[in-house]
Formats: structure tokens, sequence, C-alpha cells
């Protein structure tokens, strides 16, 4: 099996691992990716994915040997993407954890993902630049808005590698580990992430993501919306309690 799922409730791993292509993706594979995320969207009990490449690499891309075998990524306008999950909008956080290289396709997996937690040995990169493959997972979308325009065209034009210390200095990664730590730590996150209230968690995240291409004034009545449903599930009441009680207190994440 190319694609593996280890669940450890709440937390969700899904594992590319084809150590002959440093985890290169093909069509099947990229029909196992969507499956196994939307067998997490679907599994209540798993309330944070994380993405890994096994064998110290993230994902090199679309396999480019496979489409000359007949097994090629799907390039249509409609459905999953060529990549596999990148048009699902889960409703549920996804974590990469990154190692090696995550170019090309694999990097637009990435960015797919909701945080990157990087390997310090990690590169970044449009390395299909040199080969006339295009992005259409939503590399020239999700990349310049969330790193600027700036460095998008920086990565976009030149196809450069972007190694772990810039990424992180540019926003394209959100934690930096030590090499073999990505997956442990990006668990952990997880599991972090996890304990929290999810009702206003999820609201929250899907307001920020849904903001974009709104005016302000649209952008601010959406978010209201969203944090009325939270408000009206009174899940807030619970939290409220607890901090009466001492929990959190101070800022205190660890009670």
């Amino acid at each position: 099996m190319v694609v593996l799922i280890e669940k450890n409730y709440p937390v969700f791993t899904v594992v590319i691992d084809n150590p002959e292509s440093k985890n290169a993706v093909d069509g099947p594979t990229a029909q196992k990716l969507s499956s196994a995320f939307r067998e997490f969207e679907n599994d209540n009990q798993a309330l944070v994915a994380v993405l890994w490449g096994a064998n110290g690499a993230f994902c090199s891309g679309a396999n480019l040997k496979a489409i000359s075998e007949g097994r090629g990524n799907k390039v249509e306008k409609k459905g999953d993407g060529p990549m596999g999950p990148t048009r699902l909008r889960l409703s549920k956080p996804v974590i990469a954890a990154i190692a090696g290289h995550a170019v090309a396709g694999g990097l637009e997996l990435a960015l797919w993902c909701d945080m990157r937690v990087v390997e310090k040995n990690a590169i970044f990169g449009v390395f299909c630049r040199r080969f006339g493959v295009p992005l259409v997972d939503g590399g020239t979308v999700r990349l310049p808005r969330l790193i600027g325009l700036s460095r998008a065209m920086d990565m976009i034009l030149t196809g450069r590698p972007i190694g772990a210390e810039e990424a992180l200095a540019w926003g394209l990664a959100n934690r930096l580990v030590d090499n073999g730590q990505s997956r442990i730590e990006a668990e952990k996150l997880a599991r972090e992430i996890a304990v929290f209230p999810q009702i206003c968690m999820r609201n929250d995240r899907k307001s920020a993501y849904e903001q974009f291409g709104l005016n302000i004034e649209e952008a601010m009545a959406k978010e209201f919306k969203f944090g009325l449903k939270t408000l009206e599930s009174g899940e807030f009441l619970k939290g409220s309690k607890a901090f009466i009680n001492g929990k959190g207190k101070h800022g205190d994440f660890t009670n």
C-alpha cells in the first residue's frame, strides 16, 4: 500500500510510502489520498489529521514516469485534483509533517494543509518549472495567500529550492523541528488542537478561510455569523465554568 492510515484518536495520520520515487503521486495514489481524507472527514473520533511522507521525503510531486505508463494523474475540471485531496474543503484541520522534499505537486499538498511542521532538512520548491508542468493543485492560489505575492513569485518564476530556515522566515513553515521529528511533533500539535472546544475552533477556522475575496464589511458579517453559531451551541458555557474553576487563567494552556 502506497497510502497508509494510522489512527491514534483523536489523531488520524495519513502516510505516503513510496520510497522508489520520493513519494511521488500517480493517479491511483491520488485517489487513495482523497479517499483517506474523506474517511477522516467522516470519522467523528478523528479531530485532527496529519499528512506525512515516509522514508525521509514528504512528496516529490506527480509521478512523471507513471504518466508514460498509463497511471498518470487525473486532470479534470470537476472532482478531485490531480494530486488527490487538494480540492477538498474539510471541516477539520490537517497538519503536514515535512521532511526532505516537498516540491511541485508535493508543495501543493503541503499548501493544502492548515499548518506545516518542517524538519531542518526540508526543501520546498516549484521544481516542475524545469519541465513545463503547471501548478494545477492550488499552488498559484494558496502560495501567494500564504506568503505574499512577491515571495510567491520568487518561487513560481525561478523554481529555486527554499530551505527550512527561509521557509520559516517566510511563513511557509509554521514550526521548525529536528530531522526525524516532524511526524512526532505534528501529532503532538494535533493532540493539543484536539483538546480545544471543537465547534468554536472549526467555526473560527472556516471564517478565516472564507474571508478571502470579501470586503471588510462582508467578512465581518460572515465572522459574526460563524461566531453566533458557536454561541448558540452553548459550547462556551462549559469553557466559562472551567475558567471560573481555575483552568486557563493567566494564559495557561497546560490545564
